[in-house]
């Protein structure tokens, strides 16, 4: 689903990869090499990089923006999974031994990316630490997905909305007057999708904590007014 002219993006410069983790331990010449291999292609807010099921061609970093990885489930019905911040890897399909890409990635916000053909993938993994933030990105992802199943499963919707909340503000949150705000377009669909809850639930639990002054939303924008509030929901209900 990449349709469109691709946009290239003007030569970058060495500086944008060297404190990226799977990166800064490389010498300038050698990102200069990894640059001039790699496409870059801004993204508008919305659009698929890639499919789930697609053959995995190519490799990517995003170098701004967010993306939304989503998975579709056995009956059909589309789940968030997780949400991946800028300086990481994503669509790295043959780091968990696959050929085809196990989930669709989606542009959160206007998102700037470098891509590489999958091909490379083995001569980056002979760079330095390349491998080990690799791999640990892997396992951070594969946990964060394991403990959202297990979240569906076990805990109350209140409790689910509330984690999903704070998950998004602790990985992407930025801080502003009334509180910590979502740094990308979030709608109430969104989170219903993140937490496998109906749109009108996500709405009502939302309504209630905007009047106990918990939150603040707008039609695609979120602020955590009172952080704690949320951790003291989110753990309360397991406890029932």
């Amino acid at each position: 689903m990449i349709d469109g002219p691709t946009k290239t993006l003007p030569r970058l410069d060495e500086s944008l990869l060297t404190h990226m983790p799977p990166f800064s331990r490389l010498s300038r010449e050698r990102i200069r090499q990894i640059l001039d291999l790699a496409s870059s292609r801004r993204y508008p807010e919305g659009q698929a990089v890639f499919e789930e099921g697609a053959e995995a061609g190519r490799f990517f970093m995003l170098l701004d923006g967010y993306i939304r990885v989503i998975r579709i489930t056995e009956t059909g019905e589309q789940i968030i999974a997780l949400h991946i911040p800028p300086g990481q890897l994503f669509g790295i399909a043959k780091a968990i031994g696959r050929s085809s890409y196990p989930a669709t990635a989606v542009t959160a916000s206007e998102s700037i990316v470098l891509s590489w053909p999958m091909e490379l993938w083995d001569s980056f993994l002979s760079y330095d630490g390349f491998a080990t933030e690799t791999y640990k990105t892997v396992g951070t992802r594969m946990g964060e997905m394991n403990n959202r199943i297990v979240e569906m499963a076990t805990q109350q919707v209140e409790q689910r909305v509330a984690n999903a909340l704070l998950r998004l503000v602790n990985q992407t949150g930025r801080k502003v007057e009334e509180g910590i705000e979502v740094d990308f377009p979030i709608t109430r669909q969104d989170l219903s999708e993140m937490t496998a809850t109906t749109l009108h639930t996500v709405s009502r639990l939302l309504s209630a904590w905007e009047k106990a002054g918990m939150v603040k939303s707008t039609r695609k924008h979120i602020i955590v007014c009172d952080p704690h509030a949320l951790v003291v929901l989110g753990h309360h209900s397991s406890k029932h």
